[in-house]
C-alpha cells in the first residue's frame, strides 16, 4: 500500500475514533448529571445540605418613659393633658466570648456514579453575653439551626444554666429565650447538638465586618486531608490527632466578617473521570499510533489501515469498559481491570499482526506509557497538562534518537517499492 493512502487511512481511523470518544464523553457525562440531579434530593433528605452553624443572635430590648404635655380642646375649651410616651428601644450586641468545638466525622457515601462528602458534626458551644449598658432590660437570645429541614440530636440550649430546649418550639428554623438583664449582668450561654452535613461545614460569628473578642473555635477531624472554605480563616495552629488533625482559632480580639470552616475531602467522581478520559483519549491514541507509525516505517513493517483500526478499537474499549464498570466497581479496580483488557488485546493482535517480540516490547511499552500512565495522570487535579507536555516532549527526543540516522528519502523509497506491485 503507498504510504500515502495508508496515512491517509490511518487519518481517517483517526477521525473516526475521536468521534466515538466524544460521543461516549457525551454519553458517560450525561449519565452522571442525571445520576446528580436524581439523587440530589434523597441525600438531601438523607443527610442534609452543607452546613453554617451562625453564632446566637443577641438582642437587647428596653423601653424608656417620656413625658408630654400636649393641649386638646373639650367642649370649647382648651385643657392640657400630661401623659407618658412608652417608647421601645432595641440594639444589637455581639457576644463577649466564644468557645466553639466541631467533631467532623467523614462518613463518604457512593450512588453510582458520583462519590457525595457526608458527614457527621457533633457540635457545642459557649457564648457569654456581659451587660455593658446603664438601662436595665431584656436580652432575646436567638440561635438558628443550620437547616431548617436538618435533624439535631441530642439537642440542648442552656442559658444561665438552665437547658430550656424542651420548652422552646422552633419557628422558622430557630428558637429564641428571652432574660432579664440588669446593669454589669453577664449572661451564660450554651447550644449543641449531632447532626448531619455534606461537602462543607463552616462557623459563622457575625454577618458583617464585626469586632470579636475572646474568639476560640476548634474543630477536630477524623481525616488528614484539610482544606478550607473560601471567604474563611487560617487556624492559628493544628495538631495532628491519630487519622485526623485538631485545629483551632484562637483570637484574644480580632476584627473580621470572615469564618471558620472546613471542607470535607472529596474522593475521585466516576463519571466525572470516565468522562475527562474519553475527551483526551484521542491525544493517547495520536502518541501511540504515532510511534507505531515511525517504527513500522524504519523498520519496514507494513501495518494496514484496518490493523490501526482495530487498535484504535481496543484503546476504546478501555474507555468504555471503565465507563460502564465504573458504577458497580471502586475506580482503581476499574481502571485496572479496562487496563488489563485494553494492553491485552493490542498485545495479542499485534503479536500476530508483526510479531511477538514488537507486541510484548515496543507496542506494550507505547500502550502503558501513552494510555494507562496518560490517563492514571486524570487522577490527580491539575496533572494532565503536565502529562500532555512531559510525554510531547519525551516523545519528540525519543523520535529524534531513533531516527537521527534514518534516510527518509531511501527508506520511503523502500516503501514505496514493497507498495508497487512487480509484473
Amino acid at each position: 500500500m503507498h504510504p500515502v493512502l495508508r496515512m491517509i487511512g490511518i487519518i481517517v481511523v483517526f477521525v473516526v475514533s475521536t468521534v466515538a470518544w466524544l460521543t461516549l464523553g457525551g454519553i458517560t457525562q450525561g449519565r452522571t448529571n442525571k445520576q446528580t440531579y436524581e439523587m440530589e434530593g434523597q441525600i438531601t433528605e438523607l443527610w442534609g445540605t452543607p452546613q453554617v452553624q451562625r453564632a446566637p443572635t443577641l438582642v437587647f430590648r428596653w423601653v424608656t418613659e417620656e413625658p408630654f404635655t400636649r393641649t386638646e380642646t373639650k367642649d370649647g375649651k382648651a385643657v392640657e393633658v400630661r401623659g407618658v410616651n412608652r417608647i421601645d428601644h432595641e440594639l444589637l450586641r455581639l457576644p463577649a466570648s466564644t468557645d466553639v468545638e466541631a467533631k467532623l466525622t467523614l462518613d463518604p457515601r457512593r450512588k453510582g456514579l458520583v462519590w457525595y462528602a457526608l458527614y457527621d458534626v457533633d457540635m457545642s458551644g459557649a457564648w457569654t453575653y456581659r451587660h455593658d449598658r446603664d438601662e436595665a432590660g431584656w436580652l432575646d437570645v436567638s440561635f438558628a439551626f443550620p437547616d431548617q429541614q436538618g435533624i439535631y440530636d441530642n439537642f440542648t440550649f442552656v442559658i444561665n444554666g438552665v437547658d430550656r430546649a424542651r420548652e422552646l418550639v422552633p419557628e422558622n428554623g430557630l428558637v429564641t429565650a428571652r432574660v432579664t438583664v440588669n446593669p454589669g449582668d453577664v449572661v451564660s450561654i450554651g447550644a449543641g447538638y449531632k447532626s448531619r452535613g455534606r461537602d462543607e461545614w463552616r462557623y459563622s460569628p457575625t454577618n458583617s465586618v464585626s469586632n470579636l473578642e475572646d474568639f476560640h473555635v476548634s474543630v477536630l477531624t477524623d481525616f488528614a486531608d484539610i482544606d478550607f472554605p473560601t471567604q474563611t480563616m487560617s487556624p492559628s495552629t493544628k495538631t495532628q490527632e491519630g487519622t485526623g488533625w485538631r485545629l483551632d482559632w484562637d483570637f484574644a480580639q480580632v476584627v473580621t466578617g470572615y469564618g471558620v470552616g472546613m471542607v470535607m475531602p472529596q474522593r475521585v467522581q466516576p463519571g466525572e473521570l470516565a468522562t475527562e478520559l474519553s475527551f483526551s483519549a484521542p491525544v493517547s491514541l495520536f502518541f501511540f499510533f504515532l510511534v507505531i507509525f515511525m517504527l513500522s516505517m524504519m523498520r519496514g513493517i507494513e501495518i494496514h489501515p484496518i490493523n490501526y483500526a482495530l487498535i484504535a478499537g481496543a484503546f476504546f474499549a478501555f474507555h468504555l469498559l471503565f465507563a460502564y464498570s465504573a458504577d458497580h466497581l471502586p475506580v482503581e479496580q476499574a481502571f485496572g481491570l479496562s487496563s488489563v483488557v485494553s494492553v491485552g488485546l493490542v498485545v495479542s493482535y499485534l503479536r500476530l499482526v508483526v510479531s511477538s517480540r514488537f507486541a510484548f516490547v515496543e507496542a506494550a511499552i507505547a500502550q502503558l506509557i501513552y494510555l494507562v500512565g496518560f490517563s492514571l495522570a486524570h487522577f490527580f487535579d491539575g496533572f494532565t497538562g503536565l502529562t500532555v507536555t512531559v510525554l510531547s516532549i519525551a516523545t519528540l527526543f525519543l523520535l529524534m534518537q531513533l531516527t537521527g540516522r534514518v534516510r527518509w528519502s531511501e527508506a520511503l523509497a523502500r516503501s514505496n517499492e514493497a507498495a508497487t506491485p512487480k509484473a
